[in-house]
């Protein structure tokens, strides 16, 4: 039987690329998959667990770091902070994303959470937790998936070509010592917790976009979000 991230990259939910770069992870993979199915119900659904990793790995322009999933059931997705556009009300910490993202570029708030038209621009929307218990925020901490995404973190960090990395919240913040060489914006969470503690007026969206071009990369259309 194939193992999990085998069989992801056959269904094309995981890029061929972020196959190969997290292979020797994969036992540790298939240990983690065989704990959230015999927890049973967990967020976001299993199809989505590793939705971070569909895009190429070679895309990846920007990696945003956040802690864990939603524990809302409806609002997970696989993708940090983001959820699906039909999903009202918006989380709060999105809502403060978008006032930042206002804030720093004069983007009109979304009323939407799809984000992405910036994952397709090769935006990393990656939580160092990939899933959660309903209702229990932080519930899966230091069950294992934390080594994943180091893992992934790291092979990013080594590729060698333009990266800059934007870590939201400690959880986030910890990654930083996985990024050697890589230009790391760091706040506290936009969470309405700590967001007036750090996160607004960190100006993320076109520090980041500095930084790319610094290194001769083309910057991200952080406004395609409002428009998509």
């Amino acid at each position: 039987m194939p193992d999990v991230l085998s069989s992801l990259v056959d269904e094309g939910r995981v890029d061929a690329g972020w196959g190969r770069a997290l292979a020797p992870l994969s036992s540790d993979i298939d240990a983690m998959y065989g704990w959230v199915r015999a927890e049973g119900d967990v967020l976001p659904r299993e199809e989505n667990i590793m939705r971070a990793f569909r895009e190429p790995i070679e895309r990846v322009r920007v990696l945003i770091v956040g802690q864990d999933p939603y524990p809302t059931p409806g609002h997970a997705i696989g993708l940090s902070f983001a959820v699906d556009r039909d999903v009202r009300p918006l989380p709060p910490s999105l809502r403060n994303i978008y006032a930042e993202l206002e804030s720093d570029l004069g983007v009109p708030r979304p009323a939407h959470g799809d984000l992405s038209a910036w994952s397709a621009q090769g935006v990393l929307l990656l939580n160092r937790v990939l899933t959660v218990a309903p209702g229990a925020a932080g519930s899966h901490r230091r069950r294992g998936w934390e080594q994943v995404t180091a893992h992934a973190i790291r092979a990013l960090a080594q590729r060698g070509t333009p990266l800059v990395a934007i870590l939201w919240g400690k959880d986030a913040a910890d990654a930083g010592a996985l990024l050697a060489g890589v230009p790391v914006i760091a706040s506290a969470h936009p969470s309405p917790l700590s967001a007036r503690r750090g996160f607004f007026g960190s100006r993320p969206f076109s520090r980041a976009n500095d930084a790319l071009i610094a290194q001769g990369a083309e910057p991200i259309d952080w406004h395609a979000v409002a428009s998509a």
